[in-house]
């Protein structure tokens, strides 16, 4: 598909006309002008903030997911082989719950403790999501058997659960499986109430409140809520917890256009970086601590506006000290999508999107606002060749230049 047919300002015009809504209407209700919406509407400006994006879609009256849908079937093929399994995990997810699993018997622990072993340390890491959506549908029912048998490994199969369940509604959030993320979060959250322990809870609503993204508002008040329950919680776990959840929260904030309380909740989460920074362990994978703060005030910066900002909040993250390519290479994309705002930056961005690629390359091609970044680079690039990594990655995302 050409960028021409690709970018979201397609589908805002086609969901303005079927609504049967002006410019003037739309753009007025969304906070723009006009004239900038007709630009995003025939592709002339691209649409990489967030911000943007749950704008116009509450002008619309539609979810953020309707502007940002994949429009083209994947070029990549290990990327189109990770979404053939969407639908196999959905349907074990409605067929499980603590005390009622499908299956009547699980493998011997040892082998389901393998499978845990290959996700969290080799597949999750390396952000291979073919082989993570492979796995999780039999690991998943396993261990809610092994749970309900009672077989002497009932607590480790709620932690088991709890980790498979937080990288699963990742998966199945950056794969655009809209509305099954937060089926498995909820899943999450359920396992946390059996476990009992505050830390465990605070971490089901963080991952809640990621698979609310579509709606920030609830996302910043689930994100809240959590956090005020685990104020004044000392245990390191807790601590990281609420730090993450003040993340969620400065994000969320950011995107709706509230940029003191994002720099509010960014601070109260640096002070957790403080408290934890003696435990060297890492609750449920959350990766919380001084590199994963750095790397989320990039993305609320890009949120912000923040310019040439970003570059100084850049240059003092450590991307090497995140052991998960997925963070890292969307550390690169956010910081990609920041930099081709300025357009005298647009070799800078394409070098971040190249290093996003390298990094995460299954998370990168399978995200709308890179491929919204690099339709917009394109268009700038048309009067040139344009460069030979950027049109590659075009090719990867299902774009092609036009004209």
């Amino acid at each position: 598909m050409s960028i021409d047919e690709a970018h979201i300002g397609r589908r805002v015009r086609e969901i303005r006309a079927w609504r049967e809504m002006s410019l003037a209407e739309v753009a007025g209700l969304a906070g723009i002008t006009a004239a900038y919406l007709s630009m995003i509407e025939r592709g002339q400006r691209s649409v990489t903030k967030k911000q943007t994006v749950h704008a116009l879609a509450d002008a619309l009256r539609v979810a953020p997911s309707e502007l940002l849908a994949d429009p083209v079937p994947h070029a990549d093929p290990v990327t189109s082989d990770a979404h053939g399994h969407i639908e196999h995990i959905g349907i074990v997810l409605a067929h499980n719950r603590l005390g009622a699993p499908y299956r009547e018997h699980a493998r011997p622990w040892p082998e389901i403790q393998a499978d845990l072993d290959t996700l969290l340390r080799d597949l999750v890491p390396a952000c291979d999501y073919v082989a993570q959506a492979a796995m999780l549908p039999d690991l998943i029912e396993d261990l809610y058997a092994a749970h309900a048998m009672d077989s002497g490994h009932r607590r480790e199969a709620l932690i088991g659960l709890m980790y498979v369940l937080q990288h699963g509604a990742a998966l199945l959030k950056n794969l655009g499986a809209h509305g099954m993320p937060y089926l498995a979060a909820m899943h999450m959250r359920y396992v946390a109430e059996e476990l009992g322990e505050p830390a465990w809870i605070g971490a089901a609503d963080w991952r809640v409140g990621q698979s609310s993204a579509g709606d920030r508002q609830r996302m910043l008040t689930v994100s809240l809520r959590a956090a005020d329950a685990l104020s004044g919680q000392t245990a390191p776990e807790a601590r990281q917890v609420y730090g993450m959840l003040h993340l969620n929260a400065a994000l969320a904030s950011a995107t709706l256009g509230k940029p003191d309380d994002a720099l509010a909740h960014l601070a109260e989460a640096n002070e957790m970086v403080a408290a934890t920074a003696g435990f060297d362990g890492d609750f449920v994978d959350m990766h919380f601590g001084e590199t994963n703060w750095g790397i989320w005030r990039v993305a609320v910066g890009v949120e912000l506006g923040e310019g040439p900002k970003l570059t100084e909040h850049a240059r003092s993250v450590d991307v090497s000290a995140i052991p998960a390519a997925e963070r890292r290479g969307m550390f690169y994309g956010d910081l990609a999508r920041g930099l081709a705002q300025d357009r005298s930056r647009r070799d800078d961005a394409i070098e971040m999107l190249r290093r996003a690629e390298d990094e995460a390359p299954q998370r990168i091609r399978s995200n709308p606002y890179v491929r919204e970044t690099v339709a917009d680079l394109l268009r700038q690039a048309r009067r040139e060749a344009g460069s030979r990594e950027l049109r590659g990655l075009a090719w990867r995302l299902g774009l092609a230049p036009a004209g």
